[in-house]
């Protein structure tokens, strides 16, 4: 399944359609979001490499938020930038998974200090990676001819982040008695997060408009899901129940207000500053 995936040429579509702006936000939000997460590693990361692959990552996800931020300011017209969408909107004015925004440890308060763990981080780049290589590759077919030319270059990247993430999974999961059980906790702990993948508001209608199909794409999620961790001796948690995030919808957890603090902080103490 993620040989196919992977291998899959992606293919434009034509310019009968453009894409709404409240999807095109969502789209960059997410990947800015955790661009500025996985950042956190540089100078934390456990080994050099991983450092290295981290950053990487990083600049593969805020590059697809500025090809999309600049997307929607052109479209726009209103004298807008991409830094306009990164630097000068509050919280609840975007649009990302809640996922994306919780910190790299177990749950804390926003303000709080604690170890990074590098478990949290490799699951929520997979559950992420795994949404967004089949997503990335249905939009590069979409109508929209200037979407579809980002998502076929952001395929390609996502394609690269699954196999990172993926290879990671495993090795921690199927590796020692102590990688195991912080994998198949980090995995327990994110897992109701990923219920907001599915959940149906405007988006999902939007998205539908552009060729994406729902069903699909969570089954295709969850096939190479189902693989992975089979491989890692890691347990699928049970369906969660109970209140699903809404971080798509605006309504974050306290985590994003310190996130966007970190990102934004140069920007608003400089307004107008040129470099």
């Amino acid at each position: 399944m993620t040989d196919a995936l992977i291998d899959e040429p992606a293919q434009r579509g034509d310019a009968a359609l453009q894409a709404p702006q409240a999807y095109l936000l969502h789209l960059a939000d997410n990947a800015l979001v955790l661009g500025q997460r996985n950042a956190q590693w540089c100078g934390h990361a456990p080994i050099l490499e991983e450092e290295l692959a981290q950053a990487n990552i990083s600049l593969d996800l805020i590059g697809q938020a500025r090809l999309l931020y600049d997307l929607v300011a052109q479209r726009a017209a209103d004298g807008s930038t991409e830094d306009s969408y990164a630097y000068w909107r509050d919280a609840p004015q975007f649009r990302n998974y809640t996922l994306l925004e919780l910190p790299h440890r177990a749950p804390l308060v926003g303000y709080a200090q604690g170890d990074l763990d590098y478990a949290i981080t490799i699951t929520r780049n997979f559950f992420y990676s795994a949404l967004m290589a089949p997503l990335w590759q249905l939009l590069s077919r979409c109508p929209d001819a200037d979407l579809a030319a980002i998502a076929a270059k952001s395929f390609k990247e996502a394609t690269y982040h699954l196999r990172h993430s993926r290879d990671w999974l495993i090795k921690l999961g199927d590796g020692t008695d102590v990688s195991h059980a912080r994998m198949q906790a980090a995995l327990e702990h994110l897992w109701p997060y990923t219920r907001e993948f599915w959940s149906l508001t405007d988006l999902e209608q939007q998205a539908g408009a552009l060729g994406v199909d729902g069903q699909a794409l969570q089954q295709d999620w969850q096939a190479l899901l189902d693989e992975a961790l089979a491989e890692a001796t890691l347990q699928c948690p049970p369906p969660a129940a109970g209140h699903i995030t809404q971080g798509k919808q605006g309504v974050h957890s306290e985590h994003l207000s310190y996130l966007l603090a970190e990102l934004q902080s140069l920007a608003r103490a400089h307004p107008g500053a040129q470099w």
